[in-house]
């Protein structure tokens, strides 16, 4: 729209085109108001107000403004908005002096809205939640993504419950994005060597509240045809394109950085995709100071957070070693300096394999300061992933920690849910600390709970049954079928929830274990039950289909029909109607494989419950207060039998526990014991499962302490990395000499007395640490212990056990360096 010849509705424009560029919208809805006043039908099919003002006529904006209330609303969200930008943060205040001024999030999506659909689920899920929350707390992060042009795929079922996708076209000028331009006007623009080409990369920024989302994209009418595509599909097309992707996400990136003159002092990757990131900092490194890539990369990677979601080796991207000589042969040898080879084996188990495919993980590990996994239990798993990188360390020592996921919770909560929080936790309860949040929610009654649960189901269901009416339309459903969706499902019935990944490993079939008893449970005429269902599968995924279409087939059946409705294209916005309304949230998948999940926390701020396999955060959250539990915390694998026992499980819990407990009313028609079983989860779970507690985690746990190292070691031009790598070159030359000699114990009293005599091999004692150990049986702990001196070592030890259970080890020990992470040397008495 043109509004050049009058100033002061352009002006109104542009206050109006800053408010829909800022993607705070997505979770302040203070604003919703304004935009429903210009086009209620487009606001109600999209969210998207950068959609409206690119279709609204001049004539509707100014009708609008001659509105006193819109012109109110609209400069009260206008201050509101700057006064946001303005106030201190708990970043600020909590951490004045820190090191850390910048850090930069690497990931191959984020979820920040339905408006920018550049997401498929639970990793962009993590990505948009943490940046949303990075704004809240004022933790100075920049984003670095992709843009597709397509995206993710769109789903339909057609009449015999096949799965289809298409893909509709992302056209960039109805996104709430807006081109990067240098100060003279010019769109900034990125090049990225392929083999044979140059690729131009154009740039995008996305505001998301205080924080910024840089957007790379191939679709440059300067680049070949076949390369304007390569940002065509997340998580599609050939291996190829895959590592396409990966190359421009993190070399493209990191490039990118440079060019706004960002300076970032952390680099987290999102997973291992964008692991080129460290590649191209470190050459930015070794530009700006003279030194080799080994030494610039042991200054930068003190930087570096390195944080991973598989919880399966196979989830690694893996690319052929000839793949890699073709696209970074002439990077490695001619930018980093270094042979094909070296740079192969930072990707490898074995170095030497010249079979062994680039893992983009270990790259990753090898060249990060910290490593995590997203709850205690992937933490746990990811070391066993890894073990085979750290051959000679014990399990529990590969250094993999754990930051559990959180959601944004003002993104998942719902107005009903939300006026409950703010009357008794604030409206700024999600900017600062959470830790004493539990309390005051505790003081929420009864009434009020069973209020805000019944309006937040009767909404979920309207949303539901207007979402299927379209969908019957569309499909051409018969007139009766379509008034049947007017009129679907229970205000006042248990509606239970499965929205997620239709993946094998979810066990998304398991109520249709035994179907006869499930429909059983769902046509009790004294306490009915409900069930909605939603998700995707992957269109690859021809098993996950399977299970998509059995659910479809069995719905199908008239007397299944009334309790069981399946949503169709499952999107960021219908997962936000669909967590605020059910009752029970139910997650299946096969313990270990789900790295944390967080569908679960989404409906905790809402007063839904959970009934959930023992695996991910449910596996450190569950208390019977709270909710309930599926299996029996082992991991079982892959049994068909195991699933049996746990689908009878399910069943026996909904009908002797949930749903009794659902349908058993005082005097007053309250479920009391349903009710405080829903105030102790919101409030114990829901402060600690959100991104509030896991950013201000990664934050005070990783961010600053890396960029206090970082600073370290690139101080003087990186001088302590260049001592660094002179140590450990000394040491690896001398290593396989250090032998120990003879190991003596005594036991006496109430102890035993280890002495350890060694060949140093022309090592320092110094250099080295050298441990009692002792690895953990039954109840007794694992031992640790330094064992002291200059040769012999010695130390003490309480007899709890035999002598002969201990023995004697050796590591490489340097200050501020990380071992094994950056050494994984180790040497045991024999």
């Amino acid at each position: 729209m043109d509004f050049r010849h009058n100033s002061k509705t352009n002006g109104d424009y542009d206050l109006l085109k800053e408010l829909a560029l800022n993607l705070i919208w997505s979770w302040s809805h203070k604003g919703d108001e304004l935009w429903k006043q210009l086009d209620l039908d487009l606001w109600i099919r999209t969210q998207n107000p950068w959609a409206i003002l690119q279709k609204m006529s001049q004539d509707t904006l100014q009708k609008a403004l001659s509105n006193s209330e819109f012109r109110t609303l609209l400069d009260e969200l206008i201050s509101r908005d700057r006064e946001s930008e303005s106030r201190i943060t708990w970043f600020q205040e909590t951490h004045p002096d820190s090191p850390l001024t910048s850090a930069v999030y690497f990931s191959m999506e984020y979820m920040l809205s339905e408006a920018l659909p550049i997401y498929s689920g639970g990793l962009g899920n993590v990505a948009g939640d943490q940046l949303k929350a990075a704004s809240d707390l004022g933790i100075p992060i920049v984003g670095i993504g992709l843009l597709y042009q397509q995206g993710y795929f769109r789903q339909v079922i057609d009449a015999e419950g096949n799965q289809i996708a298409f893909y509709p076209f992302n056209s960039p000028e109805q996104l709430p994005i807006r081109p990067l331009r240098a100060s003279n006007g010019e769109w900034l623009k990125i090049e990225i060597s392929f083999p044979g080409w140059a690729i131009s990369l154009r740039t995008w920024e996305v505001r998301v509240g205080r924080r910024r989302l840089y957007l790379l994209d191939t679709n440059d009418i300067a680049n070949y045809p076949p390369h304007r595509g390569i940002n065509s599909e997340l998580y599609g097309g050939s291996v190829e394109i895959r590592f396409q992707q990966e190359l421009i996400l993190g070399i493209g990136g990191w490039k990118l950085l440079d060019l706004l003159g960002i300076t970032p002092e952390v680099c987290h990757l999102n997973e291992g995709h964008a692991a080129f990131a460290v590649l191209q900092r470190a050459k930015h490194f070794m530009n700006s100071t003279g030194l080799t890539f080994d030494e610039a990369l042991t200054a930068t990677r003190a930087g570096n957070l390195f944080t991973t979601h598989t919880a399966v080796p196979a989830g690694f991207d893996r690319f052929p070693p000839e793949m890699v000589e073709r696209y970074l042969g002439k990077y490695a040898e001619n930018e980093l300096k270094i042979s094909l080879q070296d740079l192969l084996a930072l990707g490898r188990v074995n170095p030497t394999d010249s079979e062994e495919p680039f893992n983009m993980a270990y790259l990753a590990l090898r060249t990060s300061a910290k490593v995590n996994g997203v709850s205690k239990l992937h933490g746990h798993v990811s070391r066993s992933i890894f073990q085979d990188l750290f051959p000679r360390c014990p399990r529990e020592e590969v250094p993999i920690d754990y930051v559990t996921n959180g959601v944004h919770v003002p993104s998942w909560h719902s107005a009903t849910s939300n006026s409950v929080w703010v009357e008794h936790c604030g409206r700024e309860r999600w900017l600062g600390t959470t830790e004493e949040l539990e309390e005051k929610f505790k003081a929420v009654s009864d009434e009020m709970l069973w209020d805000m649960r019944n309006k937040e189901r009767q909404n979920m269901i309207e949303y539901g049954r207007e979402r299927i009416q379209r969908v019957w339309k569309a499909r051409g459903a018969a007139d009766e079928d379509i008034a049947l969706a007017k009129n679907m499902f229970n205000t006042k019935a248990l509606t239970m929830g499965f929205s997620r990944r239709f993946a094998t490993y979810k066990r998304a079939n398991m109520l249709l274990h035994d179907k006869e008893r499930l429909l059983k449970i769902l046509t009790n005429t004294e306490k009915p039950v409900q069930l909605v269902l939603s998700g995707k599968a992957h269109p690859a995924d021809k098993p996950g289909q399977a299970l998509i279409q059995e659910w479809m087939q069995f719905i199908h059946h008239p007397e299944v029909r009334p309790y069981i409705i399946f949503l169709p294209d499952y999107d960021m916005q219908m997962a936000t109607g669909i967590v605020a309304g059910v009752d029970l949230w139910i997650n299946t998948p096969r313990r270990p494989w789900e790295a944390c999940g967080t569908s679960g926390m989404k409906v905790l701020a809402n007063g839904g419950l959970n009934v959930s396999e023992l695996d991910g955060w449910w596996a450190e959250a569950y208390c019977p207060e709270v909710g309930w539990a599926l299996g029996d915390g082992k991991d079982r694998g892959d049994d068909p039998e195991w699933d049996a026992q746990e689908a009878e499980q399910l069943y026996d819990l909904l009908e002797k526990e949930i749903i009794p407990e659902f349908y058993n009313r005082n005097e007053n028609d309250l479920p009391t014991a349903w009710i405080t079983r829903v105030r102790e989860s919101m409030a114990r779970l829901t402060p600690h499962y959100s991104a509030n507690r896991s950013v201000r985690e990664y934050t005070e746990q990783c961010y600053i302490p890396a960029a206090k190292r970082y600073k370290e070691r690139s101080s003087d031009k990186g001088a302590p990395a260049k001592k660094i790598v002179e140590w450990k070159h000394s040491i690896q030359e001398k290593w396989p000499k250090l032998k120990f000699e003879k190991v003596d114990v005594q036991s006496e009293g109430k102890e035993h007395r280890f002495e350890a005599s060694m060949d140093l091999g022309g090592l320092d004692s110094q250099e080295i640490l050298v441990e009692l150990y002792a690895g953990a049986e039954g109840e007794l702990p694992i031992v640790k212990l330094e064992m002291k001196g200059n040769g012999p070592f010695k130390t003490s030890v309480a007899n709890d056990r035999p002598a002969d259970r201990f023995t004697v080890r050796a590591t490489p020990r340097f200050p501020d360096v990380a071992v094994p992470l950056e050494l994984p040397l180790i040497l045991w008495q024999k």
